[in-house]
């Protein structure tokens, strides 16, 4: 991947790391809710876009990048029990590691053996 690229991907993923954390301190807005369970939904949902930013920024390190997002996540919901208005809640932080999960296929592909290697 050329450089200028890979640096745009770079910066881009470190510009949704700062959205996603600051939007995540705001207050909640009054949404439509379609489904009981839809922040659940749209926590993977980001996470799920943060992880394939991130691995399409640094192909070579998957297993990094997965661990990082889940402290990332945790971070958030530590940071959001510290607010008056927000809550810390560890069903956000699983669904966080479902959007990361998204990352398995870069793990596994990662691990196989390659054919001919002793």
């Amino acid at each position: 991947m050329p450089d200028r690229f890979a640096t745009v991907l770079r910066l881009a993923f470190a510009a949704a790391l700062v959205a996603v954390f600051v939007l995540a301190l705001l207050p909640t807005p009054d949404l439509v809710q379609f489904v009981s369970w839809q922040d659940k939904i749209e926590h993977a949902g980001v996470f799920a876009t943060l992880s394939l930013l991130g691995l399409a920024a640094w192909p070579q390190h998957a297993g990094r990048l997965a661990l990082a997002l889940l402290a990332y996540g945790a971070a958030i919901e530590i940071a959001q029990s510290f607010t008056g208005y927000r809550m810390g809640d560890p069903w956000d932080w699983l669904a966080d590691a479902v959007g990361v999960a998204v990352l398995l296929p870069a793990l596994m592909w990662r691990r196989r053996p390659t054919p001919g290697a002793a």
